[in-house]
């Protein structure tokens, strides 16, 4: 039998998967437990508030992820255009390596129910916050003003999310490439 931080962390990554992948809407709770392989039980015991706090917490989870992924790659970057390439690249790599499958597991999960759970969308607004600020700290470090590191990071995050959205439903990445591309002008 597993542990219980570990069933719960497992049921966690299976929903972060799912919701990425097919949304709320499309993510039934049958579907985490039979995927994650948890008893049933196990998902009320470790998410007594359901299928809203499994969101929340799984969307809070992938942000995390995605962006201790995107400092990754900007530490190991020598400048400002090789850091948004990298963080391109990043994105491309994901969509590619799902088959298109998995988009932002962020955007895919806000766009669904951020009008109608603050929780889900308090959640999805700390996860871009986070992105946000590693930004941010990511253009000072390329040596962009202060007054413009703020608005520039919200300029490349909205960019690369409207590039990933792109891409994901013309089954292509190119334009992930072009837009960092045009970014990396600006600075």
């Amino acid at each position: 039998m597993a542990p219980r931080g570990e069933t719960r962390e497992r049921v966690l990554r299976t929903a972060a998967e799912l919701f990425q992948r097919q949304g709320y809407h499309g993510t039934g709770l049958n579907q985490v437990l039979a995927r994650s392989g948890a008893p049933k039980g196990s998902l009320y015991f470790h998410f007594p508030e359901g299928k809203e706090q499994l969101a929340s917490e799984s969307v809070a989870l992938s942000g995390r992820t995605v962006s201790e992924a995107l400092a990754e790659v900007v530490l190991a970057a020598p400048d400002g255009r090789a850091g948004l390439a990298a963080i391109g690249d990043h994105f491309a790599r994901n969509l590619l390596e799902s088959d298109f499958g998995k988009g932002c597991p962020v955007a895919t999960v806000a766009l669904e129910t951020a009008a109608g759970s603050e929780t889900i969308r308090a959640a999805c607004d700390t996860a871009y916050g986070q992105w946000l600020d590693g930004l941010r700290v990511a253009l000072l470090g390329w040596g962009v003003p202060g007054e413009r590191a703020e608005p520039l990071a919200a300029l490349v995050l909205s960019a690369l999310q409207g590039a990933l959205m792109l891409a994901r439903v013309q089954r292509d990445v190119s334009v992930i490439h072009q837009v960092t591309r045009q970014l990396a002008g600006l600075l």
